[in-house]
């Protein structure tokens, strides 16, 4: 195998190159260290960029949802405080980091996705003032279900999600056949990879070798977006977490193999 790890290290012949793709904020090392510590030669590719808004929710509803750790973290920072709010986090991640800045979670849905949050407030929100806290790219899902079950919706930006300038080394990678794996954490992910796959004149050749990869995608939306532009997924493990994801697709690996 001729891939390069992220490091600029040669990969072992018998590791898989996988590539992982998270903000470049801690995340994407850890990713990394999570990849390495099951065997993979991981390449860290960071295919977002967070940039804060200043904003903050509001401190009067009766429910705050928060969709990420990221927006976990700037609430954190921005002292917010939110009052008598029933706060509903929507992955345990996003709780976690709730919980160590001090606040409260009363929710956190058996499944972690905007529909599972929908399906856990159905009945609950009929009337109540919802806050909902997130990046510029949340799904639509989450306000159209929540306008349904009769909330009066209030959402804050507090971050937009960009691509890196000089990201893409994977898809050079994918596009050469060196990559065995890829680790999509959401569907901007997908997006801004096969922007970056377009940048370099690669992207055909980089969708064929990801579909010779084992795929693996975090959530129903992200492998719905890589199915609509023809990356086939092999795997999507039911916990919506990156360590579950890398597992699923390291195993998956070593069975093709």
């Amino acid at each position: 195998m001729s891939g390069e790890r992220g490091n600029g290290r040669p990969a072992s012949a018998d590791r898989p190159t996988v590539a992982v793709f998270r903000p470049d904020d801690g995340r994407l090392g850890a990713a990394v260290e999570v990849l390495e510590s099951l065997g993979a030669a991981a390449v860290g590719d960071p295919m977002l960029a967070v940039e804060p808004t200043g904003a903050a929710p509001r401190e009067d509803a009766d429910y705050a949802i928060l969709t990420s750790p990221t927006a976990a973290d700037l609430v954190a920072g921005a002292d917010w405080n939110p009052g008598d709010a029933t706060v509903c986090a929507i992955g345990e991640s996003t709780a976690e980091a709730l919980r160590e800045a001090g606040y409260r979670v009363a929710l956190v849905p058996d499944e972690y996705s905007s529909t599972g949050l929908v399906a856990a407030l159905d009945g609950e929100v009929a009337g109540a003032r919802v806050e909902v806290a997130r990046s510029d790219h949340g799904s639509a899902v989450l306000l159209d279900g929540l306008e349904k079950a009769g909330a009066y919706l209030h959402e804050t930006v507090l971050y937009r999600l960009a691509r890196p300038t000089g990201s893409g080394a994977s898809t050079e990678l994918a596009a050469e056949g060196d990559l065995e794996g890829a680790l999509f954490t959401s569907s901007l992910t997908v997006e801004h990879f096969l922007d970056a796959a377009e940048d370099r004149t690669v992207r055909d050749a980089a969708v064929g070798g990801l579909n010779d990869a084992v795929v693996g995608a975090i959530g129903t939306p992200t492998a719905e977006t890589a199915a609509e532009y023809g990356i086939e997924v092999d795997v999507s493990p039911d916990v919506a977490d990156v360590e579950a994801l890398a597992r699923a697709v390291v195993d998956a690996i070593g069975t093709d193999r």
